[in-house]
């Protein structure tokens, strides 16, 4: 595939963690880009950013840093999309 490529890390503040509702609304926000997106933690490889239980198999609690690498024709807005999926807070009931 072509076009940038480009690489964040990010780090999981909820306290419950990177857990099935932000990670829908990551996967989600993923498959809206033509891009490669992959995601990975230290000592892990990489998982599918497109694909949710290749996510849950990250097992990001909170204060994990993880980091978003996406490549593509649209990397640059993919990217801010999903880095917004991490600033988003989730009030748990």
């Amino acid at each position: 595939m072509t076009g940038d490529s480009c690489r964040q890390t990010v780090a999981v503040t909820n306290p419950q963690g990177f857990h099935m509702r932000p990670m829908a609304e990551f996967v989600e926000a993923a498959n809206r880009f033509r891009c490669t997106i992959t995601v990975s933690r230290p000592g892990q490889s990489p998982a599918n950013g497109k694909s949710m239980m290749a996510l849950m198999g990250l097992v990001a609690t909170q204060g994990t840093d993880l980091v978003i690498e996406v490549t593509g024709p649209d990397a640059t807005e993919a990217l801010a999309a999903l880095v917004h999926v991490f600033q988003r807070t989730y009030d748990e009931e």
